[in-house]
């Protein structure tokens, strides 16, 4: 078995990586707020534009066709937090990610993400951080990625890169996420699971780039950049 359920009291830099069972906490998605206007709006898709901070999106790895994806289910090796996959399903609710700011830093609604820029991505339904360290994969052997942190708030090995063309982030390109510490490529190589989450693929970190380390926004809430940088840019348009 490559997979754990049980509770683990402490993840790497002594922060709690698993809200107690029977808290309220255990249970509830992060953004509450975000989750109730998926419900009563539905998800939007990206059809152009620039993601900003506070989105809400799918990743979609456009060689694979699966989205990056997370759940309460442990790693039964390496770091044993909470793992991360990829999974072929459009409407399963454990894929949706919100843009935020690298660590210790605000990143604002609105404020369209730049190309270079390092930010973190907080999946929705646990509050835990896309999340990298020197611990090896369970099925392919590269680097581990979990997810990690407690409310949102983990260590600096939460931070990616967003590499793009461009001063932005498009939501109609492909970028790729570099880990901000160790490098690594966030990458999708085909390796698949068996029981508990049978048909769900391997999501680690790479040391090289390939066409497996592609990502696009898809289904999410996208929100609009803010009207200042709006006149900013026709300022210099002038």
């Amino acid at each position: 078995m490559v997979f754990k359920s049980e509770a683990v009291p402490f993840s790497s830099g002594g922060v709690p990586s698993q809200a107690p069972k029977g808290t309220m906490a255990a249970w509830r998605p992060y953004w509450p707020w975000a989750s109730l206007l998926l419900l009563l709006l539905g998800p939007g898709v990206a059809r152009g534009g620039w993601v900003t901070c506070g989105s809400v999106v799918k990743l979609l790895n456009a060689r694979h066709g699966v989205r990056l994806h997370s759940h309460d289910v442990r790693y039964g090796s390496g770091s044993g937090q909470q793992s991360v996959t990829g999974i072929v399903a459009m409407d399963d609710s454990n894929s949706y990610w919100r843009v935020r700011g690298k660590m210790s830093t605000v990143c604002e609604r609105g404020t369209p993400v730049k190309c270079g820029q390092a930010i973190r991505l907080t999946h929705i339904n646990t509050g835990r951080n896309l999340h990298s360290h020197y611990f090896t994969s369970p099925l392919s052997g590269n680097q581990e990625v979990s997810a990690f942190g407690v409310d949102g708030e983990g260590d600096v090995l939460d931070d990616w890169i967003v590499l793009c063309s461009g001063p932005y982030w498009d939501h109609a390109s492909e970028v790729q996420f570099q880990h901000s510490s160790t490098k690594v490529l966030l990458s999708v190589t085909g390796e698949q699971y068996g029981r508990p989450i049978h048909g769900q693929r391997e999501v680690h970190g790479m040391a090289y780039a390939s066409q497996d380390s592609y990502w696009k926004a898809m289904e999410g809430i996208f929100v609009r950049p803010t009207e200042l940088l709006k006149m900013e840019l026709h300022r210099t348009e002038l």
